[in-house]
């Protein structure tokens, strides 16, 4: 067994350990996105061997060198998702090649991906909230959140999931519970106006289990899975 199909094992056994112990109203699925960023393809190739399917990239022209190696796996349903802040000059090529946009962050990043997207399958989108209010995170911040989300939701091409958000990096539980639970009750009130949004997106390698336990669907993982990048 691989490194990276066995610290696979260890996550989805951490995830599930997280999600029974959740309350009988919040449980449901949580997708793992394996976050190759900075990867090889033959390391991407080996998580999907090993059942992964999702998979995070941040940087658009390395993911579409690595998407070009990997082309083969299209047909056998890997997904590609896009995480992070993005430029107007690579809105193009993200909206051709990848499933998910994480980071929606301003109307005019979603009216590009929208001009952008000609696949006949919807790009599925996340805004991202700036919970912690740090300066050097991107995102809306909560109270704008609503509004954003009430615009790309109208957009042709895209398909408005949910919410995303990456917290404050500290080792404080009761920090991280406190931003997860910020973005819990974002997401349910904005399901409470009618808006029709099924992912909340927030977790990372060091702090996914808290982010399960207070109601994320989604969650992303890289350095557990294939090791700390160079």
């Amino acid at each position: 067994m691989s490194p990276i199909e066995s610290n696979l094992q260890h996550i989805r056994a951490q995830m599930n350990t997280a999600i029974a112990a959740r309350s009988p109203v919040a449980q449901n699925p949580v997708v793992l996105v394996a976050v190759s960023k900075t990867k090889t393809a033959d390391d991407v190739r080996r998580a999907f061997l090993a059942g992964q399917s999702d998979f995070g990239e941040n940087y658009v022209q390395e993911a579409v060198a690595k998407m070009a190696d990997l082309e083969d796996l299209r047909t056998q349903n890997i997904v590609w998702h896009f995480i992070g802040p993005l430029q107007t000059n690579k809105l193009k090529a993200v909206a051709t090649h990848f499933d998910w946009v994480h980071g929606i962050d301003r109307l005019k990043v979603a009216a590009g991906l929208s001009v952008h997207r000609t696949a006949a399958a919807a790009l599925n989108v996340c805004v991202q909230v700036n919970v912690s209010g740090e300066a050097s995170k991107s995102g809306v911040e909560p109270g704008a959140a609503l509004a954003l989300a009430s615009e790309v939701r109208r957009l042709p091409n895209l398909k408005l999931r949910g919410l995303m958000t990456i917290i404050e990096n500290t080792v404080d539980e009761e920090t991280q519970r406190a931003q997860f639970r910020k973005m819990r009750t974002l997401f349910e009130s904005m399901r409470a106006d009618g808006i029709d949004v099924d992912t909340l997106s927030m977790g990372m390698s060091q702090d996914f289990t808290i982010a399960i336990a207070e109601g994320a669907t989604m969650v992303r993982i890289g350095s557990a899975i294939f090791g700390v990048r160079g």
